[in-house]
């Protein structure tokens, strides 16, 4: 990830030429990777036009890569550390989201989550999926326990993901990053992640101070950032989700009306 301060990589990607270099394979709304600035920096970014989207219909107001933006003003402002620098501006198929990309585009990477057989389970993983392979063979989803995925799940719970899939959380230096927050922030309940390994656990102290500092944003300047972003049900609706987690002080457990892991999980 390049260095520079979050307003300045907020402004690289607002005023920066953006120069597509490829499409972004499997995406269903046209996302492209373009260089942001100058090519020679090498500086990534994915642009998600708003043009291209595929409307869902408990998704009715606003666009997604309004809730792109919105995440990330919600992730900053409790000093999560979760979702990558991301704007929107005009981008060579019209407006849309601009955000950094994280990690390589090629090669090997190092999963936080992943599908194995029982006995390939790493020491301290934990397992939120029992199940069985194409050939009958059993195998579980399971996830890391590292800090910072956990710190993932508990802004999740906050932003009502309900697309929180292995593929969309990224190592980045000591932090963990979380990517496509297109399905959140709606009003009813329908978080949907692979990250259940604490269902039911405390919270952490630094998770705690998170979403104070998130409840203590949502009275001021947050509140009127994200006013043009969601609609003021879905905004009341991220405040009453914050106060919940801080009264009851656990990490949610999965409901049963609603798939509790999204299909595909990776």
């Amino acid at each position: 990830m390049p260095t520079g301060t979050g307003a300045e990589l907020e402004e690289l990607l607002t005023r920066g030429d953006l120069t597509p270099v490829g499409r972004i394979s499997g995406s269903s709304n046209g996302a492209l990777l373009c260089f942001v600035g100058d090519p020679a920096d090498e500086v990534l970014v994915i642009h998600k036009p708003e043009a291209t989207e595929r409307r869902l219909w408990d998704y009715p107001d606003g666009t997604l890569v309004a809730r792109e933006r919105a995440a990330y003003l919600v992730s900053e402002a409790g000093g999560f550390d979760v979702v990558p620098p991301t704007v929107i501006r005009s981008g060579p198929l019209g407006p849309g989201s601009v955000q950094l990309w994280v990690g390589a585009v090629d090669g090997e990477r190092d999963p936080l989550v992943d599908v194995l057989e029982p006995v390939e389970v790493p020491d301290g993983w934990l397992v939120v999926l029992e199940g069985e392979s194409s050939l009958g063979e059993p195998v579980v989803v399971a996830h890391s326990p590292d800090a910072a995925l956990r710190t993932v799940a508990v802004l999740d719970a906050a932003l009502n993901n309900s697309d929180r899939k292995g593929s969309h959380v990224l190592r980045d230096g000591h932090l963990v990053r979380g990517c496509d927050h297109g399905v959140s922030l709606g009003v009813e309940p329908k978080l949907r992640t692979v990250l259940w390994g604490w269902a039911g656990e405390p919270l952490v102290d630094a998770d705690v101070a998170r979403l104070e500092r998130l409840q203590d944003a949502l009275r001021g300047e947050l509140d009127e950032a994200l006013s043009p972003l969601l609609t003021v049900d879905e905004v009341e609706a991220l405040r009453r989700r914050v106060a919940r987690l801080l009264r009851r002080g656990v990490h949610p457990s999965p409901r049963g009306g609603w798939p509790a892991i999204p299909w595909p999980a990776l």
